[in-house]
């Protein structure tokens, strides 16, 4: 094979010397990049081993070939045509590993600012546009997955969580809900309802005092009948229990007092019971 055309200058042993050291240079140097690249891959918590060889690799390889193009620009190769090669492939992997590396760099804010972490409750818009609940059970250099009540797994690719609306429903330490409830109060005053419902209320399992007590807020009275909502303070993880625990003792408790009352903790907009005759 003719390397004349690779050649543009006879060789001198100088040149040879400088290739050489260049080659050394830049093994060394890639060992060097190799440890220093796993180090700090060791140090975010979200990168998989698959990923810290990937990098690692990356930075190796990468410092290979820049000593060895060095070492033929000694010898006074033509790298021009190696070079085109070289920049033709970095492009075209940079575009295949664009979601990769977005992902990589959100997984590194995720593990230092903190905006979830494992085991907390968390709603984000889903396929469909919908919002999805769910707890955190991994968090890895691609994707948040969290579990979601119904035993569905949802993977959430980690710039998607960061470039949209996140929901931590549980970082608070504690959640909101709250029932409706339209009660046939007999004569009874409203103040003694609403009593009844906040002493009922905060008689369910998993109701919690803090950070508030059970609330009773009125809205609409009638010579015989008293609308309202019941909010109540519980475990983010417990909401549907919860709830169905308050709405069942709400109507015991209602029931006991001898009035006749519907409790849902659905919004809703048609009235819970007929209205009162003109």
């Amino acid at each position: 094979m003719d390397f004349s055309q690779f050649l543009s200058t006879p060789i001198t042993w100088w040149q040879v010397l400088w290739a050489i050291l260049a080659l050394l240079a830049g093994w060394i140097a890639s060992r060097i990049a190799k440890r220093a690249v796993t180090d700090l891959m060791g140090h975010v918590p979200t990168a998989t081993p698959a990923a810290t060889r990937f990098a690692a690799r990356f930075a190796q390889y990468t410092l290979l070939l820049l000593g060895f193009g060095i070492a033929l620009a000694f010898l006074g190769a033509n790298v021009q045509p190696v070079l085109a090669v070289v920049i033709v492939l970095v492009v075209v992997a940079a575009l295949v590993l664009r979601g990769v590396a977005d992902n990589f760099a959100a997984s590194v804010l995720i593990a230092t600012r903190k905006p979830v972490v494992l085991g907390e409750e968390i709603t984000v818009e889903g396929p469909d546009g919908k919002p999805i609940t769910g707890t955190v059970i991994e968090l890895n250099s691609r994707a948040v997955v969290f579990t979601t009540p119904d035993g569905r797994i949802a993977h959430v690719p980690n710039s998607k969580l960061l470039a949209e609306t996140l929901v931590n429903n549980s970082r608070h330490g504690g959640r909101r809900s709250e029932v409706q409830v339209r009660v046939e109060r007999a004569g009874a005053g409203v103040d003694e309802v609403v009593e009844a419902l906040a002493d009922s209320a905060a008689a369910a399992e998993g109701v919690l005092a803090d950070p508030a007590a059970v609330g009773v807020l009125v809205t609409a009275v009638s010579e015989t009948r008293i609308t309202g909502r019941v909010q109540f303070w519980h475990d983010p993880a417990r909401g549907l229990s919860v709830t169905s625990g308050v709405v069942a003792a709400l109507t015991a408790g209602l029931a006991r007092r001898g009035w006749s009352a519907t409790v849902t903790s659905e919004a809703v907009v048609p009235p819970l019971v007929p209205g009162d005759p003109v």
